[in-house]
């Protein structure tokens, strides 16, 4: 079975990921991500979920049911609205647990 990729965030921010073949699933409030990412993460036809970090922060008890499984991978972009910087901080962290050791930030 083809898994397909979606992004999740709002309009300003994901607009353009339809041009080359991304799904976007449009959602513009923090307090509705966790409902969105369910849905989407059980529809089973995606292997990667990109979302904003402002939603990707605010759904973080629901991405945490999918943290353990391979399938979706959920992974933060940077949206509109500027980078927290939470996808290097958990770059950072993978490193460090398979390594021992920060070894790209340091």
């Amino acid at each position: 079975m083809v898994k397909n990729i979606a992004i999740i965030g709002d309009s300003e921010s994901v607009k353009g990921f339809g041009a080359v073949g991304i799904d976007v699933i449009l959602c513009n409030e923090p307090s509705d991500s966790a409902v969105v990412l369910k849905a989407v993460a059980e529809r089973d036809t995606y292997a990667i979920i990109y979302m904003t970090e402002e939603l990707f922060e605010a759904s973080k008890k629901e991405r945490d049911k999918y943290s353990e499984k391979p399938v979706p991978a959920i992974i933060p972009l940077p949206g509109a609205r500027g980078n927290t910087g939470i996808g290097s901080r958990r770059l950072s962290a993978f490193v460090e647990q398979a390594v021992g050791s920060d070894i790209l930030f340091r």
